[in-house]
């Protein structure tokens, strides 16, 4: 028995000594993989701050050096996969949460951030376990409810879908906008057509205009129609705004020509001497602007909806051309039929719109306009197609009549010039369709508009057709969106002129081509407030070369929606 316990003794003391060997062997070993975890700690840490001050592209170096010193670290996966998802990469994020996943597979903010990753890329059968099971224990998580609501919408669960978007929180305006749109048309499946439509694209906005004042008008409607039509139950809503400018031709000088001979002897004016004199003027300058505009639904009521509105708009010129100082005032009123087509799904609505504009040129009465409007707009319905997604369809018809009234006509005091009086009757017709697809961050439109005007004075009446294109992108970068409208205007005048020759010197008709291009790019900020920078060209080419002009104007806009 003694035997038996000293050699169990000395084989215990061999047993250890061997595995004090080997420790002290692999001591030399560890100590670099323990540093090296030790550094990637701390690089998440650094990360994981820059990550929550949204500076992202400092986060993604940090986690990325993090990962080559602790590439099993399911902390640094997950960031990745966060910082990857900011960064408006969600390929790359993917791979990053699956290994995330691997590591710890019952980790709920990995599934759900995986969920999203996999919804950003529209492979929706991937991300509706996961942003389901997240939904059921965190419906207020941020983006979320509008993912679930989504998903719901497009397996025509709508209840459940209603349900979700009704809930969805979001610190992202462009997922809240996309809530709305959904959350209305998923109201009007389910037949609550008072709620149903949010406008994706403003009411066309025409009129022929004295060319001095259409810049200005044409930028006023880009401001007003930048309001939405909400499906909160609030009533009131109002946007102020505030820009400067730089106009290269505030008073719309013609263009450069060569010369004109006179071919009508006894010519009331020396066309030559017009240009030359109207060229001279000073006409370049910077301003400020100002616009305000209110709306109030005084009744919402079922399907019937109607507002009164009313907005101010104001440019202050410098360099002395405070005689083209533009005031606008316009009141109005609308009314609104909303519900769904007859045995399908398809949004509508009809409106009634009345409005009357006064405009001061140098603060005095320049023009008035009474504008009543009928539109229809139906919402198409929604498809799919390879590589792009998920494709829907907008389409607005509208008729609308103009009386236009001018209160500083040469012809009032000189019936001379009674051939140049500008009071008209305007008839338009006209239909816009608007084509939305890569989850909406993309919208094509395209229209076209007949308009046939009649003046008092038979130089300025012309039947018109105008072209409507234009498109607009909401970027990955900060929820910028980038805008673009471009229209050409072909209008022919009916009668020849009386006053002014055309290039050769002969009194005819007039037939004009206008071009306007608007480009914007929209930043929103936070508090309700956006910052526009717009560029806006016109061009206008006649026959007669008097009416020869082009405009360049660039704007800065900051607004602030109430």
């Amino acid at each position: 028995m003694q035997r038996i316990q000293g050699h169990t003794c000395h084989a215990s003391l061999r047993i250890g000594v061997f595995f004090l060997l080997v420790l002290g062997l692999s001591l030399p070993c560890l100590q670099p993989v323990l540093a090296q975890q030790g550094e990637a700690e701390v690089l998440l840490a650094q990360a994981t701050i820059a990550y929550d001050e949204k500076r992202y592209d400092e986060a993604l170096s940090l986690l990325t050096q993090a990962h080559e010193r602790d590439p099993q670290n399911a902390r640094v996966l997950y960031y990745l996969g966060l910082t990857n998802l900011a960064l408006n990469q969600p390929a790359i994020a993917k791979q990053h949460l699956q290994a995330a996943r691997q590591l710890k597979p019952d980790d709920m903010y990995i599934r759900t951030q995986l969920g999203f990753a996999y919804f950003a890329l529209h492979d929706y059968d991937q991300a509706e376990p996961l942003l389901f099971e997240a939904y059921d224990k965190d419906p207020q998580m941020d983006g979320l409810g509008f993912c679930v609501g989504f998903l719901r919408y497009r397996e025509k669960d709508y209840k459940d879908a209603l349900t979700a978007f009704d809930t969805a929180k979001s610190s992202n305006p462009n997922i809240r906008q996309l809530t709305h749109f959904y959350s209305g048309m998923t109201k009007g499946v389910l037949g609550l057509p008072e709620q149903a439509i949010v406008e994706l694209d403003e009411s066309l906005r025409t009129g022929a205009v004295s060319p001095l004042t259409q810049g200005a008008i044409q930028l006023r409607d880009a401001l007003a129609a930048g309001k939405q039509a909400s499906l909160a139950d609030k009533r009131f809503t109002a946007r102020l705004s505030l820009g400067v400018y730089y106009d290269d031709n505030v008073a719309i000088n013609p263009d450069k020509t060569g010369f004109i001979p006179n071919q009508n002897v006894g010519g009331i004016v020396d066309q030559n001497t017009t240009i030359s004199s109207l060229r001279r003027r000073q006409t370049s300058a910077p301003g400020i602007l100002v616009s305000i505009l209110g709306d109030y639904a005084f009744l919402k009521k079922g399907p019937w909806e109607a507002t009164a509105t009313y907005s101010f708009f104001q440019t202050l010129n410098f360099n002395s051309l405070d005689d083209f100082n533009i005031q606008d005032h316009t009141i109005g009123t609308a009314g609104f039929y909303r519900g769904t087509l007859a045995d399908s799904d398809l949004p509508y609505q009809l409106s009634v719109q009345y409005t009357y504009d006064y405009l001061f040129l140098d603060s005095k009465a320049f023009l008035a306009r009474h504008t009543p409007t009928v539109t229809a707009t139906l919402v198409g319905p929604i498809f799919e197609l390879p590589f792009v997604g998920q494709v829907g369809s907008l389409t607005t018809a509208q008729y609308r009549f103009q009386v236009k009234t001018f209160f500083r006509e040469t012809s009032n005091v000189d019936v001379r010039f009674a051939t140049e009086s500008r009071d008209a009757f305007n008839n338009m017709i006209g239909v816009v369709h608007a084509v939305r697809f890569a989850d909406d961050r993309m919208i094509l439109r395209i229209g076209y508009q007949y308009d046939n005007e009649s003046t008092d004075g038979s130089a300025f009446s012309y039947t018109g057709d105008r072209l409507l294109t234009g498109g607009q992108a909401t970027l990955p970068w900060g929820g910028i969106a980038i805008r673009y409208d471009y229209d050409v205007h072909w209008r022919n005048y009916k009668n020849a002129q009386t006053l002014f020759t055309n290039r050769h010197g002969v009194l005819r008709s007039r037939y004009d081509t206008q071009q306007t291009h608007l480009v914007q790019v929209i930043k929103p900020l936070p508090h309700n407030i956006s910052l526009a920078f717009q560029y806006q060209r016109i061009r206008n080419q006649s026959r007669v070369p008097i009416y020869d002009y082009t405009k360049n104007a660039f704007t800065v806009i900051a607004n602030w929606t109430y």
